[in-house]
């Protein structure tokens, strides 16, 4: 079979190659899935350049999320059939024909959601969810985010939207204010503008912010944390541009701030089954009914691996990357 690999960490343009690797059987507990259709995620290209929470030993596989077909069961899987239709978010190696999972962890994808959509359903659909419940806010509530128009952003103004949260964006360029627009997303603020915090203050009345995400760090965490109010609670989700967060000092003492951590694999791993199923049923019912979008800017074959990787990079890209083999 067909399979993504890397002998060294680097650019994934750069480091990844098509290899035959043998087919996988499933043990005690595991399938083995046909992959449909793969997306791209940031944390899979940092994964490659071995600047991830998790670093694998080389050569090393690729990919987390992915649809596929049930392929075959392995001993003592039940609840699963031949042929079912199924998406997964944490099984690594997902760039590839074949690949083996834990049936535990595998969620039935109804008929009526295109592949498309199914194929990201999990991992950045559920991290903006998920990070909606993890921020405790309330309907008519206002919160913060930077990096509004990249996937979790705009998931997560499109869920708080639905919830009733409100949702102020913020963004690093002119354009994105549009691009947001056109998607229908309207409380955004570029921060190249000299009076940008005159435009927060136009958009949200000046109310109390309860809580902010960075997923920037540098001194955007800084900006996120000076619009929070007293008891105010700023959550660190990723780190594109600096693995540093610049905030002052002042802010977290005087306005007495929370600043935590969020990192959605280990929050789904320790989620209350009945809860992970409700916020998956709910997020089915969000893009079933168009709450939720999913847009994708392209699809790949694996062969074409490099290009697909420099079009994820594209700036200003609206919609996932996905990789089909």
């Amino acid at each position: 079979m067909r399979a993504l690999i890397h002998h060294s960490f680097g650019e994934p343009e750069d480091v990844l190659t098509v290899e035959d690797r043998p087919l996988p059987e499933p043990g005690p507990g595991q399938v083995r899935l046909r992959i449909v259709l793969s997306p791209i995620h940031n944390h899979d290209i940092w994964t490659i350049r071995g600047t991830y929470g998790f670093k694998p030993e080389l050569p090393a596989a690729s990919g987390t999320e992915a649809l596929g077909i049930v392929d075959a069961l392995g001993e003592g899987v039940d609840a699963l059939t031949v042929g079912q239709r199924v998406a997964t978010g944490g099984t690594f190696g997902a760039w590839a024909e074949y690949v083996v999972a834990s049936a535990a962890g595998l969620i039935p994808v109804p008929e009526a959601l295109p592949d498309e959509a199914a194929a990201q359903l999990v991992s950045m659909p559920f991290s903006a969810i998920s990070l909606l419940e993890f921020l405790d806010v309330k309907p008519g509530d206002w919160i913060v985010q930077n990096a509004a128009n990249g996937a979790v952003g705009r998931m997560l103004a499109q869920l708080g939207a639905a919830r009733g949260v409100n949702v102020l964006g913020l963004v690093r360029r002119a354009e994105g204010v549009e691009e947001l627009r056109a998607q229908g997303i309207e409380n955004v603020v570029a921060t190249d503008q000299a009076d940008w915090r005159e435009g927060v203050a136009a958009l949200t009345g000046a109310p109390a912010i309860v809580a902010g995400v960075d997923s920037v760090g540098g001194s955007s965490a800084g900006d996120v944390l000076s619009l929070l109010a007293e008891n105010g609670t700023l959550v660190a989700f990723g780190a594109m541009n600096s693995p540093v967060m610049e905030i002052a000092s002042g802010d977290v003492i005087f306005k007495q701030a929370t600043v935590k951590g969020f990192w959605g694999s280990k929050v789904i791993q320790t989620m209350d089954a009945a809860k992970r199923g409700a916020l998956f049923g709910e997020l089915v019912q969000r893009v079933g009914d168009g709450t939720l979008t999913l847009p994708v800017a392209g699809v790949f074959d694996a062969a074409e691996a490099a290009e697909a990787m420099r079009a994820s990079k594209t700036p200003g890209r609206v919609g996932k990357v996905l990789l089909k083999f």
